[in-house]
């Protein structure tokens, strides 16, 4: 199977913003959906480039399909791929950061 050229738009498909992910960023951790394909060092090349900051470690989880009723109707969720992204000393995202 041969692999496409994923540009970093492709990679980070969109910032996952929760009451957790807030207080994670305090840590200058954030948190981003990926791309399925993607593996850490896409992951972090693409961050580095889309928001000029040095990347120091980047975690990385598959979220499983959970199951969903709807009346009779069974179906699930849709699988995704999580990165959690900590950012090098003296570096944020202000873009991700809450307004306050």
């Amino acid at each position: 199977m041969r692999q496409e050229k994923l540009t970093p738009y492709d990679i980070i498909v969109r910032p996952i913003l929760t009451e957790k992910t807030h207080r994670m960023m305090n840590e200058r951790k954030y948190v981003f959906e990926v791309n399925p394909l993607a593996n850490k060092g896409q992951i972090r090349e693409a961050v580095e480039k889309i928001f000029n900051v040095k990347v120091e470690k980047v975690n990385v989880m598959n979220v499983k399909p959970k199951p969903k009723r709807r009346g009779i109707y069974t179906g699930r969720t849709r699988r995704w791929k999580k990165a959690i992204v900590t950012l090098k000393e003296g570096y944020v995202i202000k873009e991700l950061m809450p307004e306050i």
